[in-house]
């Protein structure tokens, strides 16, 4: 390993090649983390951080490196090892430390303190989030390689969470035209660990993860995460019940070959949870209604049974050049039913409709992702030249099946909103409007890219990829099949300009699209396979700076045009118009670190002005404010360690006022909201906490699907948790 003196180090390769960092640091240790370009640990750049994990710099899975709520380098962004400061891209990174600390156990809870992403409702079912104006519930990813299937995931077996900024489809593909969100999972890493998280709290909350890893031989490392949850929540007959295990295994077949394994089943079954419907353009009477259940809950339930197995296969060649293979096949059955608010409240306030639906949704992936990695010279210049291919085959059914009341024996049933919870029975049948489709889905990718360090002050990343994208959809009822395919072109390109080895300012353009089936394929109508995909503009430029070795703050200013947007063709039902156009311009500020030994903050602030800029519909016209989007957003953790056994955690959310939906007629309100925890380190290796989530119990709304479906926030929640590691 190459160690670069008092001003910087290397990231090593275990074949010597390496990629220069920026890290002042005093003492550079290697940690060996087996087929891993990321390298690196800091012996004496030790914090007081009283977090278990906390304490120095840390390497990671996927390129990870590490410390309290920090992290330095990945390599989701570019598929190289790369520090963060170099890479030209907004890249939030929640870590396995701050997690704990704030005791979040999902995705859209755990990134409430992200700038610029806002987490929708996903009708109850399923994780989705809006990333500068951009909604999606298929914008998941777990280790780079596509998790698009609707449901809520656990972060049980979690080491971090990326969310990359901007369209990404030269790294990932098709979509992600505000961003991605990329789960990097904890792998057998040849350390030994015992840890059991234990929590318990308000609403009947129950959980215990397992995480157990060692050596089975010098060459077999072994690990073993695991999760049971039985809870209910602050909504009315809103229970969830999930459990997962994700075993591991890491075979160094030799010095220069590297084979990981890994299977995970989990499952989750809850209460499929609308919220709120509206009245006079507001949601209605919500500080009332904090908990009570619109519909029926008893015939409502959601579940998701997963399978994923991945292998993934890192190899070095004789000439330098890294290999990196990954191959997963995933298994999903996802099946969500709901009786819900399908209307806004009455002017009198006298009735609400209620409607009824279930949707199944069977998938099966099969991806592969292969790279290749070389590093080279020409002349003065730098070069981390990457290619590779992903090939990839999904397959599936989906079903809709709408609901028929028995009273009334139509798809709507009124109640009166002072008493909205309903328990009349429920007929389901496919009709004609209702999916009912088997599809089948073939891609094809190629890409390169370079990352050239042009002397210490400059660098610039290009790259392009090329999808082939074939997808076709057989109604069941008439067994037609209509098919449709795009050949596409992602750019890619960015400039680093470093004046300081601690300061970088850095520009971007990126290209992503959505092709005419959408997030979630299921039917292709005749007029989909004639529409255009969607395209995804983006141009960014920004600063990262290091304050410290243990602080990073960023800023960015961005514009996204998003065009082809669908509009519905007067003249020929079931056609569209492709003149549907939206804008997103804003502005990102980031925090995350030590600011001193004792006090570690996380979060940022956000300016987001996503607007409709050519009409999509005659209700959402030029003008309106995107849905969802809030103005303004800030949001502020800190963490701070009192001695060497307490420490408190403050946090402050705060976000202007937005609307259910780009229409504009619903307005959900502005709110703040603070955060508490308490943590007390028992021993070297147990830390017992309480979380408290909204300290001042302020009432709030927190999310909605549309116009009458809308959550309320929780009210005052206080759980606590138990931190175990020998």
């Amino acid at each position: 390993m190459i160690l670069n003196g008092y001003t910087g180090l290397r990231y090593a390769l275990l074949t010597g090649a390496a990629l220069t960092s920026t890290l002042p640091v005093q003492a550079q240790t290697m940690v060996p983390v087996i087929g891993e370009p990321a390298l690196v640990a800091l012996d004496e750049l030790h914090v007081q951080g009283q977090g278990v994990g906390g304490g120095p710099f840390r390497a990671e899975p996927q390129g990870g490196v590490t410390v309290g709520y920090l992290t330095k380098a990945t390599r989701s962004a570019t598929k190289t090892a790369t520090p963060l400061i170099d890479t030209p891209q907004s890249v939030s990174v929640v870590t396995r430390e701050q997690i704990l600390d704030q005791g979040f156990q999902s995705i859209g809870e755990a990134l409430r303190y992200v700038p610029g992403v806002v987490q929708a409702q996903g009708e109850g079912n399923r994780d989705e989030l809006v990333i500068r104006g951009q909604r999606s519930n298929a914008d998941f990813f777990v280790n780079g390689i596509r998790d698009d299937v609707q449901y809520y995931r656990d972060l049980y077996n979690t080491q971090r969470i990326e969310v990359l900024k901007g369209p990404n489809a030269m790294i990932f593909g098709r979509g992600g035209g505000g961003g991605v969100v990329n789960r990097v999972l904890k792998e057998a890493d040849g350390l030994p660990i015992r840890e059991v998280v234990a929590q318990g709290g308000q609403f009947a909350n129950k959980r215990v993860a397992l995480d157990v890893g060692d050596r089975v031989s010098d060459s077999v490392f072994f690990r073993m995460n695991g999760v049971f949850e039985d809870t209910g929540t602050y909504r009315d007959f809103v229970d969830i019940r999930r459990y997962g295990v994700n075993p591991t295994m890491t075979f160094l077949l030799g010095p220069q070959t590297t084979l990981r394994l890994s299977y995970e089943f989990f499952h989750d079954d809850r209460t499929t949870d609308r919220g709120l419907p509206s009245q006079f353009g507001r949601p209605y009477r919500y500080r009332e209604n904090t908990s009570t259940y619109f519909g029926n809950p008893f015939l409502s339930p959601t579940y998701v049974n997963a399978h994923i197995a991945t292998a993934q296969l890192d190899h070095v060649f004789e000439n330098g050049v890294v290999m990196r293979s990954q191959s997963r096949i995933a298994d999903y059955e996802k099946f969500y039913q709901n009786v819900f608010p399908g209307g806004a409240v009455n002017a009198a306030g006298t009735a609400v409709n209620i409607s009824a639906y279930n949707s199944q949704t069977n998938r099966t992936n099969y991806f592969n992702q292969t790279d290749f990695t070389y590093q080279f010279v020409t002349g003065p210049w730098k070069h981390t030249l990457l290619g590779g291919f992903e090939l990839g085959y999904q397959e599936g059914l989906s079903l809709r099946e709408d609901g028929f009341f028995a009273t009334t024996g139509t798809q709507t049933l009124v109640v009166n909103p002072l008493a909205p919870l309903t328990r009349v029975g429920v007929t389901f049948r496919n009709i004609a409007s209702g999916a009912n489709s088997t599809y089948d889905l073939g891609l094809a990718a190629a890409y390169v890219q370079d990352q050239i360090e042009l002397n210490e002050y400059v660098q610039f990343i290009g790259g392009l990829r090329y999808d082939h994208f074939d997808f076709a959809a057989t109604d069941r009822r008439t067994n037609v099949t209509n098919a449709r395919v795009d050949d596409l072109i992602s750019p890619r390109a960015g400039l680093v300009v470093k004046p300081l080895p601690n300061l970088a300012f850095y520009t971007s353009y990126s290209i992503s699209y959505l092709p005419s089936s959408g997030d979630q394929f299921s039917a292709l109508t005749p007029g989909l396979v004639i529409a255009q995909p969607e395209r995804f503009e983006n141009t960014e430029v920004g600063v990262k700076y290091d304050v410290s070795p243990v602080l990073q703050l960023t800023g960015a200013l961005f514009n996204l045009d998003r065009t082809n947007q669908r509009l519905a063709d007067p003249n020929r039902p079931g056609f569209f118009l492709l003149s549907g156009q939206t804008n997103t311009q804003g502005a990102e500020i980031g925090a995350n670190g030590y600011v001193t030994d004792w006090w570690s903050i996380a979060g940022g602030y956000a300016f987001t002005d996503a607007r409709i800029t050519n009409r999509l519909s005659d209700t959402i016209v030029a003008g309106n404010f995107v849905g969802l989007v809030p103005l303004n957003s800030f949001t502020l953790w800190n963490k701070f360690d009192i001695d060497r056994h307490f420490s408190v955690g403050v946090g402050f959310i705060n976000q202007s006022h937005s609307f259910a939906t780009s229409d504009n007629t619903v307005r959900l309100p502005s709110y703040s909201r603070f955060d508490l925890g308490l943590f007390y380190r028992i021993s070297e290796n147990a830390r017992a906490q309480v979380n408290i989530e909204n300290l001042f119990d302020r009432s709030y709304i927190v999310s909605a699907h549309n116009n009458n479906n809308i959550l309320p926030g929780a009210p005052r929640t206080v759980r606590a948790q138990v931190i175990v590691r020998w």
